[in-house]
């Protein structure tokens, strides 16, 4: 039996210091093997693993508890990132994926992802069986005779992605300089050959590994994009890139605007996908501006709202066939490439649409068009068993009215959401890891978003 609960949150297990542990990643290799043993589908395993210190040994100990099950693996042969792992997974003849990496957390973190053979984010029937098993399993059987392991195949993932990459978006980005940022993470000789083979000049930042990411989370943000802004800012560069730890999400900075909210990076690209000729309706997080909900009415589009977390979103782009899904952080996905965000697929998407026309401009024709958007989020502490309290109360009893406007809708995807007749919006929902709840509000004008907070507080 492990030692602790493993908890698989919104994407994966984490863990910081000695939480993150030989025999607990032992213990993950067993449950998966098991339960595909259980349940299926039958073929290889891919493993991948990000830059940080212990994750290529972590990787090595998961090909090892596997291939002692009869699992074959297929390994990566240098730290990827993680839409890597999943392209491979979803185009090959895998039963899934595990990927070692803690993604944007501090280097301190670690973890492991479980991917489906679709390459897609685990959902909770698979988490949740697999936490039941490994509160459960019994301690490491001994080795079993090396003729019944399974085969082990090292490769280098990257090459036949980005190969992919260039022969499926085939964007051109010739005359277009790009500052990019791969802070010390998998992107690094992934999303900068993607961009430079598409014709782009590529001034690189932290694109060397380094385990401890220079001391800085690896979460791209206005605070960690100082190096692109500055060339981007100076001329020197057209658009700046950074990446997170995995390579999953992408950040933007523009010259006018500087680092791009992510709300808004959501709408400009698949306005940007409707223009050229994709079709196809939008997938978003319930905590996702409105924003893009405009710009698909406006095409005669569809919206589809899930709870915060990619899994949900890459699911619902597979059900609805959807062009395009994304999150308000920072996360994005074009469903006919693979249902998963990929930070390296959405840098070429941004360049490929600046190339055309600069994002600065796109934005304002954007909000020209659709009016002005602004967000405010914050944190409220409470007890853990308060979280849900506070929700189900909202749900059973919600206000009329807030902040001088009535609710038109109250939306329980994810929390609660109210939706009110002036077109702002208020959503309380607990959060996954902490004893908080989380308020998000979005109107036209940043005062009107502090009031709807101050409501948001009230109502707790």
């Amino acid at each position: 039996m492990t030692d602790s609960p493993v908890s698989f949150g919104t994407d994966g297990w984490r863990a910081s210091g000695d939480g993150f542990r030989t025999e607990r990643v032992r213990a993950i290799g067993r449950a998966v093997a098991t339960h595909l043993d259980e349940r299926g589908p039958v073929g290889p395993v891919a493993v991948g693993y990000d830059a940080r210190e212990r994750s290529r040994a972590a990787a090595t100990t998961l090909t090892d508890t596997l291939t002692a099950a009869t699992h074959d693996v297929t390994l990566a042969d240098r730290d990827c990132p993680t839409p890597t792992l999943a392209w491979t997974v979803a185009t090959g003849s895998y039963a899934g994926g595990l990927m070692v990496t803690a993604s944007h957390n501090p280097a301190g973190y670690n973890g492991v992802k479980i991917l489906t053979a679709e390459g897609m984010p685990a959902l909770p029937a698979t988490t949740d069986a697999l936490e039941r098993r490994l509160a459960t399993q019994a301690p490491d059987p001994p080795d079993p005779p090396a003729e019944t392991t399974g085969q082990v195949e090292e490769r280098n993932l990257r090459e036949p992605y980005v190969e992919h990459l260039l022969d499926s978006v085939g964007v051109d980005l010739s005359g277009l300089t790009v500052a990019y940022d791969a802070m010390h993470g998998s992107g690094r000789a992934v999303t900068d050959t993607a961009l430079e083979r598409s014709g782009a000049t590529v001034r690189r930042h932290r694109c060397s590994r380094d385990p401890t990411f220079g001391g800085v989370a690896p979460e791209p943000g206005p605070d960690t994009a100082e190096a692109v802004r500055a060339q981007v800012e100076g001329t020197d560069s057209d658009l700046g890139l950074l990446n997170d730890g995995d390579a999953d999400r992408v950040g933007v900075v523009t010259p006018g605007r500087g680092y791009l909210d992510a709300n808004l990076l959501l709408a400009v690209l698949y306005e940007f996908l409707l223009e050229r000729g994709d079709a196809g309706a939008v997938v978003r997080t319930v905590a996702t501006s409105s924003l893009v909900d405009r710009v698909a009415s406006a095409a005669g589009r569809s919206v589809h709202e899930t709870p915060v977390g990619f899994k949900w979103v890459a699911e619902a782009m597979v059900e609805h066939a959807a062009l395009v899904g994304g999150e308000e952080s920072g996360g994005y996905g074009l469903t006919q490439h693979l249902p998963n965000k990929d930070g390296v697929l959405v840098a070429l998407l941004a360049c490929a649409a600046h190339r055309e026309r600069p994002l600065d401009d796109r934005i304002a024709r954007l909000l020209a068009t659709h009016g002005p958007v602004h967000q405010g989020r914050e944190s409220v502490a409470t007890d853990p068993g308060a979280k849900s309290a506070a929700v189900t109360t909202l749900r059973a009893d919600p206000p009329d009215s807030i902040a001088g406007s009535t609710v038109t809708d109250v939306s329980t995807v994810d929390g609660v959401k109210f939706s009110l007749a002036d077109g702002t919006w208020l959503l309380v929902r607990p959060s996954g890891t902490e004893p908080k709840l989380r308020l998000y509000a979005e109107a036209d004008a940043a005062d009107r978003v502090e009031d709807l907070l101050a409501v948001g507080r009230e109502l707790l």
